[in-house]
């Protein structure tokens, strides 16, 4: 099993970044629980600020034939068509993860051009939304 964890801007501040919203925890934590919690699955980690590197992720996770992808594409979820369409356009299962809850949040984040395309949305659980996206990869593949 082959499993992309794209994360998308302002991630990589994860642990100093409004840490009463976001938590104290890093993506460097984050991948140390997936490869803790899932040993017998291949993680693939990728952050970037850059929206063209995400599509350009998106596009080689369907290339490279991958199982599927938990996607947090940050502030890009409320703003991407092309985030969207790049999704819609991908044969791995996607699904968007929030590790704040975007509904409670300022009414700008409460609407996902990214979700309709996904497979589902995980929003509000920290660190445990990336977790509960890979169990329901982990189950959608098998």
């Amino acid at each position: 099993m082959n499993i992309l964890i794209l994360n998308g801007p302002n991630l990589n501040l994860l642990g100093t970044r409004e840490p009463d919203t976001y938590g104290d925890a890093t993506l460097d934590d984050l991948e140390r629980e997936l490869h803790a919690a899932f040993p017998d699955v291949a993680f693939l980690f990728f952050q970037s600020n850059h929206e063209g590197a995400l599509i350009e992720q998106l596009h080689a996770a369907h290339q490279d034939g991958l199982d599927g992808v938990a996607f947090n594409p940050g502030g890009y979820t409320h703003t991407s068509v092309a985030l969207h369409d790049a999704v819609a356009a991908i044969a791995p299962p996607v699904v968007e993860v929030h590790l704040s809850n975007i509904h409670s949040r300022e009414a700008f984040r409460h609407t996902s051009l990214v979700a309709p395309a996904c497979a589902g949305q995980i929003t509000g659980l920290g660190l445990a939304g990336y977790h509960l996206a890979v169990q329901y990869l982990l189950m959608a593949r098998s």
